[in-house]
């Protein structure tokens, strides 16, 4: 099976070389300026930092800085140094070079111990949560208040006290509850929240809305709106421009760990922070499909009868055509993932049935899935997806290592060929096969785990969040890469939270609600409006139309 020609690049086709001079017109008597100089009554601000890796320059002589009050966004592709920054910031790494001034005097955050004390705080992507303790003893964790007698802990306090935390940010959690039966959305305002337990005066999130409903993130905003009014200043790491737009005061951009320029939001548009931040314009036909999908003239390679699973799915119905891109939208907690799940064999069907190109299947095991001729590539792929202490080489052999061993023993000549064969093709930028895969950015990662399912030629791709927590500039190249395997014979399934992904990427597209397929769009059809009115509930169709 071939997926492109050998002179494919992904750049070629999505993105053009562009700069922009200090002195640009830009219209209406502006120019562009040079954003280069720093004030001298920040908040907080980091100059000519600079760390170097073994064989890698992290970050090149940058700065930073916060002012008192503010909603600073940082951003940059993955791999332009922002989380090496943030871990300089927080005091789990030391700079090779630069100074840190905090609150108008320099400081020296060898720890972060140091960086708490300071009132420096860091909300991950990935919570750092106990799920079996409650909200009050996640919050209080370490720091739980005394009681009369030594060893013992003064529940009532810690409880009332994780209780105002909560009640400050206006958020309906009981500080009691445990955090498993929290959503996600609830979970981030408990880092919040403990994140004020320390006496934050400055927080840094990192994609704090990447999981998160489009009624939860508007909840997280008006939460960061409110620190904003109280003078804490907050960092916020996102690739999702428009929440820049929407909730950032000013933007600092970075690129291949160094330092752009920071503008006020009010002086950019979504098109010239990705100029600054990918040193290239994004053509706007980056997520179209070149060609128009014929459903008709293809045959139907998957096709999907009353399935259910649990309370997650019930009575699901679909058709996936040979070379077509089928969007699954819907809101958090549709049984999307379910379903990706539920087709793979990692979750048992309950009800229903299963054909793959015409012949009925059973699917209790991703080993038999992956021997019919599906992949998947997960939502979360560092816990679900990648082993992360493991070489990029591993990654992507370890599903087709028939290939790769003699007499049960590892060929390193032919595990190399494959692996290298792959990371050319995909574009995959590694100093090499044996780098540990934990190393790359976001969307080398993502290329990884979809090298390992190409290494087996697959039928079917589910992709779960394919672009979830990735920057503008590898989003284009797996959108082109979604595009190439498409052309060739490959049924792609993909979910996506992101509306204007699925209305772009897809041919066909249909809508989940409550474990059900409540509507089916062709691309010509489908607007927001319309996704958004099925996935909410909205009257429409109960069953999805057969496409065949």
């Amino acid at each position: 099976m071939k997926f492109w020609s050998a002179d494919y690049s992904p750049h070629s086709t999505c993105v053009v070389p562009l700069e922009i001079p200090v002195g640009t017109d830009l219209g209406k008597g502006r120019t562009w300026p040079d954003h280069r100089a720093m004030s001298n009554n920040s908040f907080l601000k980091m100059e000519g930092i600079t760390k170097n890796y073994p064989g890698v320059q992290a970050l090149k002589a940058v700065n930073f800085e916060v002012a008192r009050g503010e909603i600073h966004a940082l951003v940059g592709e993955n791999g332009a140094g922002k989380s090496t920054l943030m871990k300089i910031l927080t005091g789990a790494q030391l700079p090779d070079a630069g100074q840190i001034t905090f609150q108008q005097q320099p400081v020296k955050i060898d720890s972060p111990a140091v960086a708490q004390n300071l009132g420096i705080s860091m909300i991950h992507q990935e919570l750092s949560l106990i799920p079996y303790l409650t909200v009050g003893q996640n919050i209080f964790l370490g720091r739980e208040p005394g009681g009369t007698l030594p060893g013992f802990v003064a529940w009532s306090t810690l409880y009332a006290q994780a209780q105002q935390l909560l009640d400050r940010l206006n958020v309906s959690v009981e500080a009691r509850a445990e955090v498993q039966g929290l959503s996600i959305a609830q979970q981030q305002m408990v880092e919040v929240a403990k994140a004020l337990s320390l006496k934050a005066r400055l927080i840094a999130m990192d994609e704090p809305t990447s999981a998160l409903s489009e009624r939860e993130t508007d909840i997280l905003f008006e939460v960061m709106r409110s620190l904003k009014a109280q003078g804490v200043s907050i960092i916020f790491i996102s690739h999702r421009l428009e929440e820049v737009f929407q909730i950032a005061d000013r933007v600092t951009v970075l690129r291949d760990g160094q330092f752009i320029g920071t503008v006020p939001v009010s002086e950019l548009d979504e098109g010239r922070v990705v100029q600054m931040m990918v040193g290239r314009q994004l053509a706007e036909t980056i997520y179209q499909r070149d060609t128009q999908f014929d459903s008709a003239a293809q045959p139907v390679i998957l096709a999907v009868r009353d399935l259910s699973e649990g309370q997650e799915l019930r009575g699901v119905n679909l058709t996936l055509h040979q070379g077509e891109i089928l969007g699954i939208a819907g809101l958090v907690g549709a049984g999307r993932t379910a379903l990706a799940e539920t087709l793979f064999g990692l979750r048992p069907a309950t009800r229903g049935s299963i054909e793959l190109a015409g012949q009925p299947v059973k699917l209790h095991t991703p080993s038999q899935a992956i021997r019919l001729g599906l992949g998947f590539v997960p939502e979360d792929r560092k816990l679900q997806g990648l082993f992360m202490n493991m070489a990029v080489r591993e990654n992507i052999i370890v599903s087709d290592l028939a290939d790769v061993t003699r007499w049960g023993w590892l060929s390193f000549s032919q595990a190399n060929r494959l692996a290298g064969e792959f990371v050319k093709k995909l574009g995959i930028r590694t100093p090499g096969l044996l780098q540990t895969v934990r190393n790359l950015s976001g969307g080398n990662q993502q290329k990884v785990i979809i090298a390992r399912w190409l290494t087996l030629k697959p039928r079917i791709l589910i992709l779960d969040e394919p672009t979830r927590g990735i920057d503008v500039g590898a989003k284009a190249e797996i959108h082109a890469l979604m595009h190439q395997l498409a052309e060739s014979g490959v049924g792609v399934l993909m979910i996506s939270s992101e509306l204007p992904e699925v209305l772009g990427i897809s041919d066909r597209i249909v809508v989940m609600h409550e474990g059900q397929v409540v509507k089916e769009f062709s691309r010509a059809e489908a607007t927001q409006a319309e996704i958004m009115h099925a996935a909410t509930g909205g009257k429409g169709n109960n069953a999805a139309r057969s496409a065949s």
